[in-house]
């Protein structure tokens, strides 16, 4: 047996190290190309997701360019609708019965299943729950003929169809409905009434929503308006100041503006047309505007029923003071609310109304002066401690007094206009006292 000297052993040690190490150094390099191949192909494809989505992103941006628009009006669509199913479940207004009846309307569905677009979803904003609106019939005073006359024309028929299945043609709701007169006596107030006792879907449609800078949106627009209203019938479209959206056409009109008329129109007269169950669709226009003569005549065509909303005559002008002051303090032996009534003549409720509000703050104006003249803290004062108002107060202020007195010559002078006058009493006041004496004579 041969064996290996000391020399040999170590040569062979030495020869066995030299081979390991250079087997882990092929290792180790054949482990750094396979890393560059995966650091490459990972960097080739993060680099081909993000232009992916870049290229995406641009594209849908070129596609629609008000996306996030859209997308909000979507989920704020939703919840409006929400509230609207919510109204209706819980019921509200003269039609409720007929609201809750899948079988008087068979185009209705629950707006959990609707399924908008992206204009219906623009449109859906301007939907107006019922509990959402604050003013009812018995908030309107001095227009109980009217009201009684758009309950059985236009609520009943839009509500409760059943009523008049027997001759459904000639009974159903008119197709639209304008209220005219002078600004300030009601019409929006009605309006709005109208929508919160009927507990019908009610679109509240302002110029702006049909307003869209690229071209033929409006038009889409308008036809989502009529596809929403639809689908949540009853509906009624409220279109305030409707002689500025739907005027006199004219020849030099911009092309726009009259394609969006044209399309109002047509898709108005197709109102007309049944629905899956052979019924006229449920859907009323309702306008108001203190400019009939501006409003074109194929849009008067379209809205039958015109109800004229006049300034008040006396026993209106008593009514309307009774409902404004019914929760505010007077002081009964210097207050005559007949007197101011008389003396509001031509006035509209709106103008009532601000010299209601004026003459609401002169007992809290001259209460605060008198305490600022005592030296008295601001924070140490009483409310119930201000007087009522008493018929002085109509006529302390500039802004609200001189108007009265104003009108009231006027009145006298000019009895064509203001016709209730003639048969009052000439009222004069004397302010000269707190107790605002009231002196009558004999016209």
């Amino acid at each position: 047996m041969y064996f290996f000297g000391p020399f040999e052993q170590a040569q062979m040690l030495l020869s066995w190290l030299k081979d390991t190490f250079t087997m882990v150094d092929r290792k180790r390099k054949g482990a750094d190309y396979l890393w560059d191949v995966v650091l490459l192909l990972g960097s080739a494809g993060l680099a081909w997701y993000l232009t992916k989505s870049a290229l995406t992103s641009l594209q849908g941006t070129l596609a629609d360019p008000d996306k996030e628009k859209h997308e909000q009006a979507r989920i704020r669509a939703k919840a409006n609708l929400s509230r609207l199913r919510k109204s209706r479940e819980t019921g509200n207004g003269e039609g409720d019965e007929a609201l809750g009846d899948s079988s008087a309307n068979g185009d209705q569905r629950g707006s959990e299943d609707l399924v908008l677009n992206e204009y219906e979803n623009i449109v859906a904003l301007e939907v107006v729950a019922p509990e959402d609106i604050p003013v009812g019939f018995d908030d309107i005073g001095g227009l109980d003929d009217i009201i009684e006359e758009v309950k059985e024309s236009v609520i009943y028929p839009l509500t409760m169809p059943h009523l008049y299945s027997h001759a459904a043609p000639l009974l159903s709701a008119p197709s639209g409905v304008l209220l005219y007169g002078p600004p300030g006596c009601g019409k929006t107030m009605l309006a709005k009434a109208v929508a919160r006792e009927s507990g019908a879907s009610f679109i509240n449609l302002h110029i702006s929503t049909l307003t869209e800078k690229w071209y033929g949106d409006s038009n889409k627009l308008v036809r989502a308006v009529f596809s929403l209203a639809r689908k949540l019938q009853p509906t009624i479209i409220f279109i305030d100041e409707i002689d500025a959206v739907l005027g006199t056409r004219r020849s030099g009109e911009h092309e726009a503006s009259g394609m969006v008329k044209a399309e109002f129109m047509t898709l108005w007269d197709g109102l007309t047309s049944a629905n899956t169950r052979g019924l006229p669709a449920r859907i009323v226009v309702l306008g108001a505007t203190n400019r009939i003569h501006d409003i074109d005549e194929a849009i008067l065509r379209r809205m039958p029923k015109k109800f004229p909303v006049s300034l008040p005559d006396k026993a209106q002008r008593l009514r309307i003071l009774q409902l404004l002051l019914k929760d505010t303090k007077t002081e009964p032996d210097y207050f005559n609310m007949e007197y101011i009534a008389r003396i509001t003549a031509g006035m509209s409720g709106s103008d009532i109304k601000e010299a209601c509000r004026d003459a609401a703050m002169a007992p809290v104006r001259e209460y605060i002066r008198e305490q600022r003249a005592s030296g008295n803290a601001m924070s140490s004062i009483d409310p119930t401690k201000v007087r009522g108002i008493r018929t002085e107060d109509f006529f302390g202020r500039k802004g609200g007094g001189q108007i009265l007195m104003q009108n009231h010559s006027r009145a006298k002078s000019s009895s064509d206009e203001y016709e209730d006058v003639e048969d009052e009493e000439e009222v004069t006041v004397d302010t000269s006292t707190s107790a605002a004496k009231v002196t009558e004579q004999s016209a």
